[in-house]
């Protein structure tokens, strides 16, 4: 096998891994928007999916999770619902993708080229998929956020919500979660059959030589 696909195959997994991390990072991070007002310069508030919370400028945080789901804002609440979903089909993804690339063999007497090829295949667009599903609650939140802050309506002495990073972690995983289904579903497209081997097994005893035909047939 080439070894331009193995390249292509780590690099989608480890994308993929990647991006679970920062998909992880993002559903839990309290820091989706951000606020600071002139009036209390030495606190600042938070505000996540999971919960709300006050930073002191001595450094204390001080965080209170919400009442309930139905009690959200419609933005938080499909944005919590579809980072789970983007969570849960990012894993699947690398779960079809570990086993399908060429390094890893699972079942050594049963696995073939069409198997290893689905596998990946499979992984690669459950990433894609999951790619689209991360960027559009954060895009929807960050799309909200700017047309608030710009709402002439609003007075300008109001305090507004800003980005906050978990938004910026939301983006990269999207965009590492695509860059993964994109990787894993060339190298699908180049492989082929005949440069294709799958790891044979190592023969640990070696076959002995054959005895000589002549056998004893008296005792002396």
């Amino acid at each position: 096998m080439d070894s331009g696909l193995w390249t292509l195959e780590l690099l989608g997994v480890f994308f993929s891994l990647t991006a679970c991390l920062c998909s992880l990072v993002t559903l839990m991070m309290p820091r989706w928007l951000t606020l600071s007002t002139e009036l209390l310069p030495t606190e600042s508030f938070q505000l996540g999916l999971w919960e709300t919370c006050v930073v002191q400028d001595l450094g204390v945080t001080e965080c209170r999770p919400y009442d309930s789901l139905l009690g959200l804002p419609s933005d938080i609440r499909l944005a919590r619902i579809l980072m789970c979903a983007t969570l849960g089909t990012g894993l699947i993804g690398l779960l079809f993708a570990i086993p399908g690339i060429y390094l890893v063999n699972s079942c050594r007497r049963t696995e073939s080229f069409e198997a290893k090829r689905t596998l990946k295949m499979l992984g690669g667009i459950f990433s894609v998929v999951t790619g689209v599903l991360g960027l559009v609650p954060v895009s929807y939140v960050a799309h909200l956020t700017v047309l608030r802050f710009f709402d002439e309506s609003v007075p300008s002495v109001v305090p507004r919500w800003e980005f906050g990073d978990a938004l910026f972690f939301g983006w990269t995983a999207g965009g590492l979660h695509l860059a993964a289904g994109f990787l894993l579903v060339t190298s699908c497209l180049f492989l082929q059959d005949e440069t294709f081997s799958l790891h044979q097994s190592i023969v640990l005893n070696r076959a002995r030589p054959e005895q000589s035909p002549r056998r004893r047939t008296e005792y002396v």
